[in-house]
């Protein structure tokens, strides 16, 4: 493989490169069983049909762009190895000449760890963790157990009132409408809290534990809160303290994230995106180029946490890192692994780096 690196602005490099036909070859036969194993022919359980019938049966630019992606994902490591290159966030690959035969040749983008001029961010966590308001013991009110209580008999007495409709042969949308036409149950017919409705919710023998469970569940949401807060006004604090040039590939890249939860959040509500879009009178691009502020301090922030990662050894381990990625491929059968590697990479790091900074 003969590669060329070039330094490109914003603390990005290009790596254009050639894999000779010879050793681009090798990689056809892992190439023909990734394929297979998504493939179903007649007679053949999927992923069961023979090589031959595999090659036979998939044009043949499919198996040519597989033995590229294995081709790549295995030599880049070796790339940024033996360069020295210190690459994060996802490169941009593109293959510029492909075929039969022929050489693979490629080029990669990739962002590299810029040069970051770091705040005092030790002392910063110290001056956030010392105020007043942080160091306030948590104390659930009778009033707030109250309230969730209440709205539980509501609910309850609301699902009753419901269930006696009886409903039970409609579609969806009809359920949907009764149920928005149903009146507020008035709290006189609200179920008492008693040991009965206790057991109503779970393992629970007596009112009073459901209480103390209720209770518990509030100190915990509060402290968690109360968490967050912190880690939220040391990062801010700590990204106006430092400096340094952030990569547009992570800036997009965290415009992206920003963008697939906001398409995820519309398609849980049932709405398409392209009709979110006409209603607020704007396009995808629109919205990109709004976010670009908030996509460049989540860059800079996640710059900051890796570069203080590396400063004080806080990198996940080996065993973590696997440990999670088994966690998710099990859950989600089609994840890609190399994307998972990346995001718990990612998680953890954070982890580690902002238990550090809320402990100083």
């Amino acid at each position: 493989m003969k590669t060329t690196i070039k330094k490109l602005e914003k603390s990005e490099v290009e790596i254009t490169g050639i894999i000779e036909a010879e050793e681009f070859a090798k990689y056809e036969n892992k190439a023909l069983e990734h394929v297979g194993e998504r493939l179903e022919l007649p007679g053949f359980r999927k992923g069961k049909a023979p090589v031959e019938m595999v090659k036979s049966n998939v044009p043949e630019m499919e198996i040519l762009e597989e033995m590229a992606e294995l081709a790549l994902g295995e030599n880049y490591v070796k790339v940024l190895e033996e360069n020295k290159i210190d690459a994060i966030g996802r490169p941009q690959i593109s293959i510029t000449k492909i075929g039969k035969g022929a050489d693979l040749e490629f080029k990669i983008i990739t962002a590299v760890l810029p040069e970051i001029k770091l705040g005092d961010y030790k002392k910063i966590a110290k001056t956030e963790n010392s105020k007043e308001e942080n160091k306030k013991d948590i104390i659930i009110e009778d009033n707030e157990v109250e309230k969730v209580i209440n709205d539980l008999r509501k609910m309850r007495a609301e699902q009753n009132n419901h269930n006696h409709e009886g409903h039970e042969n409609m579609t969806e949308e009809e359920h949907a409408k009764i149920h928005a036409e149903v009146k507020e149950v008035p709290e006189s017919d609200w179920p008492v809290f008693d040991d009965e409705f206790a057991k109503s919710f779970g393992d629970f023998k007596t009112a009073d534990e459901l209480k103390e469970k209720i209770k518990s569940n509030l100190k915990t949401e509060k402290e968690v809160e109360k968490k967050d807060k912190i880690r939220l006004s040391i990062a801010e604090e700590v990204v106006k303290q430092s400096e340094g040039e952030i990569p547009d590939v992570l800036i997009e890249g965290e415009t992206d994230k920003i963008m697939y939860r906001l398409q995820a959040d519309i398609a849980n509500v049932g709405f398409k995106f392209e009709d979110y879009l006409k209603q607020i009178n704007k396009t995808e691009e629109d919205l990109r180029k709004e976010w670009r502020t908030e996509a460049e301090k989540r860059a800079k922030l996640q710059m900051i946490i890796h570069t203080i990662s590396l400063k004080e050894g806080l990198k996940p381990t080996e065993e973590e890192i696997e440990r999670d990625v088994t966690q998710i491929t099990s859950m989600y059968k089609d994840a890609d692994k190399t994307r998972a590697r990346a995001y718990v990479e990612q998680m953890l790091e954070n982890e580690k780096v902002l238990n550090f900074l809320e402990n100083q």
